[in-house]
């Protein structure tokens, strides 16, 4: 009786593990719309400081959705939301500080970035390009995206895929900071993690 009770548990284990094996082949994924799981999601920013290391911080409450046709993966659309109040550094005051001041968020309360076209790169890469809207402004802008893949994610009960992504900001086309190059870079790189479920967000 028990090396039945092992070999279903070792069945169980063994699909599990099936089902977790993400596929790169985006023609294998439903079409439609995905909505980002916050829990799953990062968004971290660092500059120059002083020319003497990078400085990095975070945005914590982050939202995005995506219109994905697995036929046509180059016509895919993203809209990707991020509250400037959740900036987040580790010093309280100085969140605070960038919030209010650097980036007027009770005057500005959201940074989009919305598709415009998507440029398949290679197998597993992409580009991007897009508008940028922040503190009033827009502005151009260009995410590298590499696709990690996608699967049935057995704990939330549907599919899920994932990205990584990368993309630079010169802090001067919106306003950000006055402070001179020779104390804060212009340049501020963005790395991006995040998986989409389909059909929207965990509960």
């Amino acid at each position: 009786m028990r090396w039945i009770q092992a070999f279903a548990v070792y069945v169980s284990v063994s699909l599990l593990v099936a089902c977790a094996t993400p596929t790169t082949d985006p023609e294998r994924l439903p079409a439609g719309s995905w909505q980002l799981d916050p829990a799953h999601a990062s968004v971290v920013w660092e500059v120059q400081h002083f020319g003497l290391s990078w400085y990095v911080g975070r945005f914590d409450t982050v939202d995005a959705s995506l219109e994905f046709d697995p036929a046509r993966p180059d016509a895919a659309q993203l809209t990707a939301i991020i509250d400037p109040h959740s900036i987040s550094t580790g010093d309280t005051a100085f969140d605070r500080e960038l919030a209010e001041d650097w980036f007027r968020a009770d005057a500005h309360p959201q940074i989009r970035f919305v598709s415009q076209r998507i440029e398949i790169t290679g197998e597993t890469e992409g580009r991007a390009y897009g508008t940028l809207y922040m503190k009033g402004q827009a502005s151009e802008a260009v995410m590298d995206i590499t696709f990690n893949g996608g699967l049935f994610n057995p704990l939330e009960g549907r599919n899920a895929m994932g990205f990584s992504a990368r993309m630079e900001v010169d802090r001067r086309s919106h306003g950000i900071g006055s402070l001179p190059e020779t104390i804060l870079g212009h340049t501020v790189r963005i790395r991006i993690e995040a998986e989409f479920l389909e059909g929207g967000e965990a509960e």
